[in-house]
């Protein structure tokens, strides 16, 4: 690993995530956000709403990224690594054309971005840099003199994001009775996307039957379900499955559903499931929803014995593995041989996405890639 102290060019790092609303009254305006240029009625808005309302109307996102900040933080400082951290959000406060003006305003020039999105995709990947180009364009029309923005690459097999994955999928197993304990199925879930974004995800080689997406999650998928075998002895059977579908049901999406899938496993006889959320960076509305609310009370229906393993959240591995990738990235733009660090088969991700790389629905300016408006 290079000198994780040293960082030049770079002046700053921005945390860069989705958003969520932090009271009732936030939850129609956030959806708007999220929904804008759809044509969504607020009324259907609101009906959405009812995931949020459910927990008081407040995201528990903004919460989990106030608790990474203070890790990276944390491990910043611990390291000896001077390296200001922002954050920066696409749908709510703090807005991300706010922290890029703040940031401009205190001097930095040469910017790294941190996506709490782990994997290739359009909506984890190419959007925020959309999103960057658009907040960049701003600064620009108001006369701001524009810093240098680069991302950090896909994370989704650093040790750093893996290894606290695993412990949870442990922890999860030691939880179930010892009767059903090692007949448990995995069940690694991600955020279901449309097959056809999926198969443009990643750069263009990789299009095609899921893309990037499916690929690297199968690939996590399977460095957890080996490592859990190594370390328990036991071979459990896997599957990566999804959640969160929206849109028009007749476009098609990645397919099974997890409540979908947990039917059928029990139709199969399975004694229990661990369903591990492999695909989030931390336990946002999604996960609360989707897997602690509707999927368990799928599970309970059938009478499955079930348990949720943790996402990554602010684990201090995963804060490590980020000054890991920083200091990586840095080297690199100073023309340093660095050797990337990553586990699996599909080896470290670029850190420039090219062009054709997880393609926009329509044509749309993006910043910190190939085909970037600004570099």
């Amino acid at each position: 690993m290079p000198d994780a102290r040293d960082v030049t060019p770079y002046d700053a790092l921005l945390l860069l995530s989705f958003g969520g609303p932090e009271g009732p009254d936030d939850v129609v305006p956030f959806l708007e956000n999220v929904t804008r240029g759809r044509g969504i009625p607020k009324e259907r808005l609101k009906e959405v709403g009812q995931h949020y309302f459910l927990f008081g109307g407040v995201s528990p996102i903004n919460d989990q990224n106030r608790a990474l900040l203070d890790a990276l933080r944390k491990d910043f400082a611990d390291h000896g690594l001077d390296l200001p951290v922002y954050w920066g959000n696409r749908n709510w406060a703090p807005y991300l054309t706010d922290t890029l003006r703040e940031m401009v305003r205190d001097g930095r020039r040469r910017i790294l971005v941190l996506a709490t999105s782990a994997y290739a995709s359009y909506s984890g990947c190419r959007q925020y840099r959309e999103n960057l180009a658009d907040a960049l364009t701003a600064l620009e029309s108001e006369g701001l003199e524009l810093p240098e923005v680069d991302k950090l690459r896909h994370y989704f097999n650093h040790p750093g994001f893996l290894e606290p994955m695993i412990d949870g999928v442990l922890r999860s197993l030691a939880e179930l009775d010892e009767d059903v304990r090692d007949g448990a199925h995995l069940a690694f879930s991600t955020h279901s996307i449309p097959t056809a974004s999926a198969d443009t995800s990643g750069p263009v080689e990789d299009h095609g039957d899921g893309g990037a997406y499916v690929r690297q999650h199968l690939d996590v998928a399977k460095l957890i379900a080996d490592a859990v075998r190594e370390r328990t002895g036991v071979d459990h059977p896997w599957q990566l499955v999804y959640q969160s579908r929206s849109g028009a049901p007749h476009i098609p999406w990645l397919e099974p559903d997890i409540c979908d899938h947990l039917e059928e496993r029990h139709a199969a006889g399975v004694p229990a499931v661990v369903i591990a959320p492999i695909g989030f960076v931390s336990d946002h509305m999604e996960v609360l929803y989707d897997l602690d609310t509707e999927a368990k009370a799928k599970a309970e229906e059938l009478g499955l014995p079930m348990r949720r393993s943790a996402t990554v959240g602010a684990d201090p591995r995963f804060a490590a593995a980020i000054r890991e990738l920083v200091a990586e990235r840095a080297a690199a733009e100073r023309g340093q041989e660095v050797t990337p660090c990553a586990l699996g088969a599909l080896g470290a991700s670029h850190d420039l996405c090219p062009v054709g790389c997880c393609p926009a629905r329509a044509p749309r300016p993006a910043a910190a890639g190939a085909d970037s408006t600004y570099a």
